[in-house]
């Protein structure tokens, strides 16, 4: 779609929403931008260009004030709002930020989704994807905007491209080369409603794939495997668990292709560094991912061996007296929180809580209540969480009013030989801008404890 001279407005001025103005900008559309933030509480507004009449700030617009023929969203953006549906109803198009940025580009397109895994798979996909020799961009959800960084790839290169389901709700015209959904548990629930909505704005990675895409599901999956007859592009199941007639899984020790009759060996699950079961997922998805690329088994298991893992996700902070620290606060939902508690076989004193996302405990607890030696709670969501832990069974944990609290209660509570770990199985909202803000304060006031005691 052309659009130049085209009214585009853009809704939210955060990082997604400065990238798609720049984008719109360079193909000669006629740009709005709003937010219902005050200018003085945005920044790189400036820096866009945009005179006064295109600026729509600090308040939550009428449509008559932004009207445009195509919509584009942030993220964060809710379609719900009301002047959001006035436009549909107008007939506007309403696009994400990604979608914007790679409806039309020629590049290699590998997309990833799941409610967890996202982010190392995507960045573990880009470092093997870098080995082909090309021009490779990882971004999107990850933390760099898609529109952004696409005008510099060509037909020749890679986009890996990490999306959310407040992103592929909003798939228009968007084809995948490659689609993977990791798994699908219940999250986000306060913006979908139910587990079918969130899935069904999950299964939109396949819809405008054809027979020539590939489309990577997880056999154990249930929700994910049951997709599989109703898509266009060619399936490739993986399993963590088991030896798959045909696909990706596990024989013994080692991570096994089955195809044709014929199994072959990549990896030995030793050789990795990744720990955890649940990595076995996003490592499977990534060979399945790179190998359409054409790499080699050799060039994937030599990938396979270096890569460490990414920041926030598990992170290694440090041992310190005996303690080891482990940063998990990209575990935003209690599924991925329980996976966290999984990969340690040493005593857990675990960091939880923050803001829900509409979200039930009671399960979560159970986990905490088998696998936790001493639980701490912080943010919004604390009491929420306290009331699942006592209808669980749970007797001993404790409450702080802050973060910097919880951390020292954390560390009061371990013993070496112990694991801190901080997986909050909350999103950061309520006290942080990101998880990554967290995670970077809860590593400084672990280094910061031990250098200077508190």
């Amino acid at each position: 779609m052309n659009l130049k001279k085209k009214k585009v407005l853009v809704v939210g001025a955060g990082r997604s929403g400065l990238a798609a103005v720049k984008r719109l900008k360079a193909l000669g559309a006629h740009v709005i931008l709003t937010d219902q933030k005050e200018p003085d509480q945005l920044s790189g507004i400036l820096e866009l260009g945009l005179p006064d009449g295109q600026l729509v700030l600090g308040h939550i617009p009428q449509w008559h004030e932004v009207e445009a023929e195509v919509i584009v969203l942030s993220p964060g953006v809710s379609p719900q709002l009301p002047f959001i549906q006035e436009g549909i109803a107008q007939g506007a198009l309403v696009w994400s930020e990604v979608e914007l940025a790679l409806r039309d580009h020629p590049a290699f397109k590998i997309g990833v989704t799941g409610t967890n895994g996202k982010t190392t798979t995507t960045t573990l996909i880009g470092e093997l994807a870098r080995r082909t020799g090309k021009s490779t961009l990882v971004a999107g959800n990850i933390g760099v905007a898609l529109s952004d960084q696409v005008e510099n790839l060509d037909e020749e290169g890679i986009i890996v491209a990490e999306l959310s389901s407040f992103q592929l709700e909003l798939v228009d015209s968007l084809c995948m080369n490659v689609g993977i959904l990791l798994n699908v548990t219940p999250d986000h629930l306060d913006r979908h409603g139910t587990l079918e909505n969130y899935l069904a704005a999950k299964a939109r990675i396949f819809e405008k794939q054809r027979p020539s895409d590939c489309a990577v599901l997880n056999w154990d999956d249930a929700r994910v495997r049951e997709l599989a007859p109703h898509l266009k592009a060619r399936v490739v199941f993986f399993s963590p668990t088991s030896l798959l007639a045909e696909g990706y899984g596990v024989q013994g020790d080692e991570i096994v292709l089955a195809k044709d009759g014929k199994i072959t060996p990549i990896i030995k699950r030793r050789e990795l560094q990744l720990r955890g079961n649940h990595n076995l997922e996003n490592i499977m998805a990534s060979i399945a991912a790179v190998r359409e690329l054409g790499l080699s088994w050799e060039e994937i298991a030599q990938g396979l061996r270096e890569f460490k893992g990414v920041e926030h996700r598990q992170e290694v902070v440090g041992t310190y007296e005996g303690i080891l620290f482990i940063n998990d606060s990209k575990g935003t939902n209690p599924d991925a929180a329980e996976k966290a508690l999984y990969a340690f076989e040493e005593p857990i004193v675990l960091i939880a809580g923050g803001k829900n996302k509409g979200l039930d405990f009671h399960d979560f607890m159970k986990t905490v209540k088998e696998q936790v030696k001493s639980l701490v709670l912080v943010g919004s969501a604390a009491a929420e969480m306290e009331q699942a832990a006592k209808d669980t069974g749970i007797r001993h944990y404790l409450r702080a009013e802050t973060f910097a609290e919880a951390v020292e209660l954390a560390i009061a509570e371990a013993e070496p030989g112990n694991v801190v770990l901080l997986s909050p199985a909350c999103t950061s909202w309520d006290m942080f801008k990101s998880y990554e803000e967290r995670g970077e304060f809860f590593k400084e006031l672990v280094r910061r404890h031990y250098r200077e005691p508190i």
